[in-house]
């Protein structure tokens, strides 16, 4: 059976201590939940909590183990502050990195800011879940998200089990 999007069910996880607080609109979580339904993704889970590691870890292994999502995009927490701790969180759970995916997102990002080389963000996978850290701003998560939406079907359909070649 072809790989389906519509098939994929996604979390858009915010991870921002005012945006817990609700002192700040989760505007990022929106783009991020809208970019991936116009590509045809249902978003299974949508969240904000604060910049603590064990939450944020804890959130990433309910929704990959429980919940069963195929892809996770957070966005939030990826930069240089003590309070930035999304990085961190995500290699505490994930099986493996995917470097080329945090690659591709900060070379698309350094053509429009150099502070885009601060970017701590991590992608990995924790069983067949595709995790990927975006920057907390709206048009940063947009951004970056756009970058690595050309790869992302044949990424989500390799961990489903897809067996096909990968240079057909």
């Amino acid at each position: 059976m072809p790989f389906q999007e519509s098939l994929v069910r996604a979390g858009v996880l915010t991870v921002s201590d005012k945006g817990a607080q609700g002192l700040r609109e989760d505007e990022s979580g929106r783009v991020v939940a809208q970019l991936l339904e116009g590509k045809g993704y249902t978003i299974a889970k949508q969240g904000i909590i604060p910049d603590e590691s064990d939450q944020i870890a804890r959130t990433l292994r309910n929704w990959a183990d429980d919940e069963h999502l195929a892809l996770i995009i957070t966005s939030g927490g990826t930069g240089l502050t003590p309070r930035d701790v999304t990085p961190q969180a995500t290699m505490s759970v994930i099986d493996y990195e995917v470097p080329g995916m945090a690659e591709a997102m900060r070379a698309e990002s350094l053509k429009k800011t150099p502070h885009a080389m601060l970017s701590r963000a991590v992608t990995g996978v924790r069983g067949t879940c595709l995790i990927i850290n975006l920057p907390g701003s709206p048009r940063g998560a947009r951004e970056n998200l756009e970058a690595v939406l050309p790869a992302l079907d044949h990424a989500l359909a390799k961990l489903a089990g897809d067996p096909s070649d990968c240079a057909t």
